[in-house]
């Protein structure tokens, strides 16, 4: 019996052509995730979406193989880069995610855009790493640790 992967050439095919595009698409709402609400949250969601589709059809062999405890590992990160700013600005005299206080000499619309940009790429991270995980959870065969 052939070891073929699951879905046929066709679907393998399209997923092929699908991943990359929302990888980019998960990327550009990611950068451009502060000029709307819940960008890094949607970035999160759909860059796990990419890593699990590109999971599925090349199996442990694929590029993009995040999972198990590296997932959860990153999505604490995640988790701290996000909650370090925030505790940075209050060390730094400001309040909780207060970027004008992040110490770094800038001027202030340029501290402000970097400090949003590094929560949404903590949260970013946080997200996908958790939906990875989740995934794994849920996808575990009975009896396996």
């Amino acid at each position: 019996m052939k070891n073929e992967r699951p879905g046929g050439v066709l679907l393998n095919t399209a997923f092929r052509v699908i991943i990359p595009f929302t990888l980019i698409y998960g990327s550009y709402v990611l950068f451009h995730g502060e000029l709307g609400p819940g960008g890094a949250f949607q970035a999160g969601a759909v860059l796990a979406i990419g890593v699990l589709l590109s999971r599925l059809i090349e199996g442990d062999k694929a590029v993009f193989n995040i999972s198990g405890n590296t997932a959860l590992i990153l999505a604490g990160i995640g988790a701290f880069i996000y909650g370090g700013i925030g505790v940075l600005t209050v060390l730094m005299g400001g309040n909780f995610l207060d970027y004008e206080k992040l110490p770094l000499s800038l001027p202030a619309h340029e501290l402000h855009s970097l400090g949003i940009l590094g929560v949404e790429v903590g949260v970013t991270i946080c997200v996908m790493c958790t939906i990875i995980a989740i995934f794994d959870a849920l996808s575990r065969r009975e009896g396996s640790l």
